[in-house]
């Protein structure tokens, strides 16, 4: 079975979340049987093909980017080429000129397309792309939300109930690096033995300004791992609140990423808008036992951390009640230690990438025994 996964950036180029799903997904898939291809665009097509993990990406020019929404004039032709040969179809929303690219190419698949997220941000342009989201999503064979917690608080999902099938993210812990003792020494050396830490792009909607009120009549160590379009404007609020506590790591290296999760004692994610839709960094926590700190924004992230079972969840944009959860992990260690221990066996249960391949696969093949 070929499957074509059709969104605008993948690796190298970007390494955020859907990213990794979708790596994580083509990657475990081939235990299935499954042969999996990627289309993206990209401003730097040479080579124009590549091979990641031991599945192809095709890379189509990118020629303009407006409000984080990819065009290409070369990939409505690509799609049609690599479409032919495929057996499933797989979008990943949001990306309007995906809608369009799907219409233009009249290719007759069956088609699943994951919804990562609703639009939340630019609200004046969703009202104009509405009518044609509405009908894309009214055009695929099903539609895959990533948490019942997302498909409940979705009013799109909500309209498409019919046709959604919950299949959460997957990770697989063999894919990541072993860190060596001497790396684990280093950063222990550096930082300490204990501390909170977060990991993740450093964007408008992770709320990491809420994280820095909370650090405020602290002393732990709080590391942010991370960079992003508003680092320097943290860094000046760490500044003006005089956080000496709060060290800022920039990007780092997966093993390095690896070896800080391993030390730290709990995984802080303060993010308070639904553009943060599941969180892979909450679910990379869980993998190595963590206990986490995340806020209720009626997403994936409080279907990954359940309130008093594998961490601690407060009001969104609530500095205060961040704060008090920190002390309560930080003060009462064998209770963060029992939740770490629960948030591992969640992970196991639910989250892993052989099950979240194993679901996808079983999706395909029904899409394809009804066509």
């Amino acid at each position: 079975m070929r499957v074509l996964h059709f969104f605008r950036t993948y690796y190298p180029e970007s390494y955020g979340g859907i990213e990794q799903a979708i790596c994580q997904l083509c990657t475990a898939s081939q235990a299935s049987g499954i042969d999996s291809q990627v289309l993206t665009l990209s401003p730097n097509i040479h080579p124009p093909e590549l091979i990641i993990n031991n599945h192809k990406v095709f890379r189509a020019q990118l020629d303009l980017e407006i409000a984080s929404t990819g065009f290409s004039l070369s990939v409505l032709q690509k799609f049609r080429e690599l479409a032919a040969d495929a057996d499933i179809i797989h979008y990943h929303f949001p990306w309007p000129f995906m809608d369009a690219i799907h219409f233009a190419a009249r290719i007759n698949k069956p088609t699943v397309v994951t919804y990562h997220s609703d639009i939340v941000r630019q609200w004046f342009l969703l009202q104009l792309y509405r009518p044609l989201m509405l009908r894309f999503l009214a055009s695929v064979d099903r539609i895959v939300a990533s948490s019942p917690n997302y498909l409940e608080t979705s009013s799109v999902l909500e309209r498409f109930r019919d046709k959604v099938h919950v299949i959460p993210y997957g990770i697989d812990k063999a894919s990541y690096p072993t860190p060596g003792e001497d790396l684990l020494a280093k950063w222990q050396q550096r930082i300490g033995g204990k501390f909170f830490l977060f990991v993740g792009m450093l964007r408008y909607y992770k709320g990491l300004h809420i994280l820095l009120d909370a650090a405020q009549g602290t002393d732990y160590p709080i590391v942010i791992m991370g960079a992003g379009p508003i680092e320097d404007e943290l860094k000046k609020h760490a500044l003006r609140n005089r956080l000496d506590n709060v060290i800022f790591l920039g990007a780092l290296p997966d093993e390095d990423k690896i070896a800080l999760l391993h030390l730290c004692h709990a995984i802080v994610f303060p993010s308070h808008l639904r553009s943060e839709a599941f969180g892979i960094s909450l679910l990379e926590g869980a993998m190595y036992g963590k206990p986490m700190i995340s806020s209720e924004i009626g997403t994936g992230t409080s279907f990954v951390n359940v309130h008093g079972e594998t961490g601690l969840v407060v009001p969104p944009g609530d500095a205060l009640a961040f704060r008090q959860a920190m002390n309560f992990l930080w003060n009462n260690a064998e209770a963060a230690q029992e939740m770490g221990a629960r948030a591992s066996a969640r992970y196991q249960k639910l989250f892993t990438a052989d099950k979240m391949a194993a679901s996808h696969a079983s999706l395909y093949r029904e899409l394809l025994d009804r066509k």
